[in-house]
């Protein structure tokens, strides 16, 4: 199972899907309020715990029984969360929210708000920007170290859907108070892009600290969503985090 970030979309993931489809079978999730899927109604709602609860009734809706998963930002937490609820096989984190000091975390509001009001701009003006490579490299900058990845259609998709994201005001203003203090049950991976722009590789040394039990990976040439730039290394990071499981089973087997 594949989750997304704030504001995002299950496109986000990129070539991933297709790149792990031969030996998986994959979910990929617009998360509630977010892409297609529309907002949470009540009682639930966009707290991490609340929205590891709707994740848990999708998987027994589709009788999937503790699957692998993989988040990124926003997605990242969550999927720790189900990893510490021991939900999942395993959890495989790009750089995860939750690890940030209180700077950091003015410096991400700073960048998500210019994003986002940046997202309603004129139809012709994110248009012009999206079709240029150069206008497009300096307004993403902050996501991705190589946005000429995107297609020209894929980067006004994606300028859309964080205009429309309903989830992405409730997600940032619960997103402040937003910290990791779970433990993984599972085999888990938390992998931090050496680009970051949005969630400083800073914060990987800091998760590092604070679970010391989990692998923890940099991502060189990788930004904030690494999935874009360089998607074959995310899916062997995903790939190399579910194959613990079967190892890990193996040494818990009495001799």
């Amino acid at each position: 199972m594949l989750i997304h970030g704030i504001g995002h979309r299950r496109e986000a993931w990129n070539r991933v899907p297709e790149l792990l489809a031969p030996d998986f079978d994959v979910i990929n999730i617009d998360l509630p309020g977010h892409g297609r899927s529309p907002a949470p109604g009540k009682p639930a709602g966009y707290t991490i715990t609340s929205y590891a609860d709707q994740v848990e009734e999708l998987l027994r809706e589709l009788a999937v029984t503790q699957p692998h998963v993989a988040g990124n930002s926003l997605g990242g937490i969550l999927a720790l969360e189900l990893a510490a609820r021991g939900s999942v096989q395993s959890c495989a984190a790009f750089s995860p929210a939750g690890f940030w000091s209180k700077a950091e975390l003015g410096l991400l509001a700073m960048n998500l708000l210019a994003l986002k009001v940046s997202s309603y701009a004129p139809g012709p003006v994110i248009e012009a920007v999206c079709g240029n490579e150069r206008l497009r490299a300096i307004s993403m900058r902050s996501l991705y170290v190589h946005p000429e990845h995107l297609s020209t259609e894929e980067a006004i998709g994606d300028t859309y859907n964080l205009r429309r994201a309903k989830g992405f005001w409730p997600c940032f203003i619960r997103g402040i108070g937003l910290s990791y203090k779970q433990i993984p049950l599972v085999p888990s991976t938390i992998a931090w892009g050496e680009k970051d722009r949005l969630l400083l590789p800073r914060q990987a040394g800091r998760a590092a600290r604070k679970l010391p039990s989990v692998t923890h990976v940099p991502l060189p040439d990788c930004g904030h969503v690494p999935m874009v730039d360089h998607p074959e290394l995310i899916a062997s990071v995903i790939r190399e985090t579910t194959a613990r499981v079967g190892v890990r089973q193996l040494s818990s087997v009495p001799g």
